[in-house]
């Protein structure tokens, strides 16, 4: 069963290879969603502090009737907080909205404040600095078990590795077929962190793909099936997001195994540009 797989962080903690996303879950659904994922055999949930939906989210982990240690709860730092003090201020009201004594892991939202994704060439590798030292006083102080970056590109890892005493064990990023960071997901690998892909189905977009729909029936699974089991095969953490239990349950049905052939074929399938509604996302191109 995949929800018994975990990889190791360069810590020692385990963390489940299938998660579930709650992005887009509103904060009065999250508590039951994260119930019934459990419920489900889920034991990752990712939230974070721009997503709205933390007190839920901790609402639904204290109430799962699964013991906390058997869960893991990732948030992220919110991408406009640059500096040490709103950083550690933002983990420590984390802590409160979810109402838990400890959370997982907690990772850096964006190395650019979203308003300036694809927008600026300002890196922010100094703000970034602090807020990694903010990260690691959190680390050693029992608040977070582990600690890493989301949407870092290769320069971004690199101004932050050089500095941190505790090297970012996680980087979460857009990846999914037909948009597969392939050159910074084996750089990350390389230095022992955990991949992490969000938005595995495309945020939908997948769905409509002739060429991934054909790969599918091909193989007898659903779209969202293949996509999920893509990202695994790439040695990444999944983190497909719904509150459909229905869905929950199929998209942990990923026991068959793509051929290399069929994965390459995948990886450089034609890109999708355009993801409809939420194009003006910056995770996904547009401007916020």
């Amino acid at each position: 069963m995949i929800f018994e797989e975990t990889y190791t962080l360069s810590n020692g903690v385990k963390i489940p290879k299938l998660g579930l996303g709650t992005w887009f879950i509103p904060n009065d659904q999250a508590a039951a969603a994260v119930r019934q994922a459990v419920s489900i055999g889920y034991r990752l949930i990712d939230t974070a502090q721009a997503y709205g939906n933390e007190e839920g989210v901790g609402a639904g982990i204290k109430s799962c009737g699964v013991p906390r240690e058997e869960v893991f709860v990732t948030s992220k730092v919110a991408a406009e907080h640059k500096t040490y003090e709103a950083a550690a201020k933002s983990i420590d009201e984390s802590l409160m909205k979810t109402g838990l004594s400890y959370i997982d892991m907690v990772i850096i939202h964006s190395p650019q404040p979203w308003a300036e994704v694809n927008q600026s060439e300002n890196r922010y590798f100094e703000e970034n600095r602090q807020v990694w030292k903010a990260l690691e006083a959190a680390l050693a102080a029992g608040k977070v078990r582990a600690i890493g970056v989301s949407n870092f590109l290769k320069e971004d890892i690199d101004s932050l590795w050089d500095a941190a005493k505790v090297k970012p064990m996680v980087n979460q990023v857009l990846c999914h077929i037909s948009n597969t960071p392939a050159a910074l997901v084996s750089y990350c690998q390389g230095k022992g962190m955990a991949m992490e892909a969000y938005s595995p189905v495309a945020h939908g977009e997948a769905l409509k793909n002739e060429g991934i729909r054909a790969m599918a029936e091909k193989y007898g699974v659903s779209v969202p099936q293949l996509c999920i089991r893509y990202d695994l095969q790439l040695g990444m953490i999944a983190l497909p997001k719904t509150a459909n239990p229905g869905h929950m349950k199929t998209n942990a049905e990923v026991d068959f195994t793509i051929s290399d052939e069929d994965m390459n074929a995948l990886m450089n399938m034609e890109k999708i540009r355009d993801y409809g509604e939420y194009s003006r996302f910056p995770v996904f191109g547009g401007k916020k």
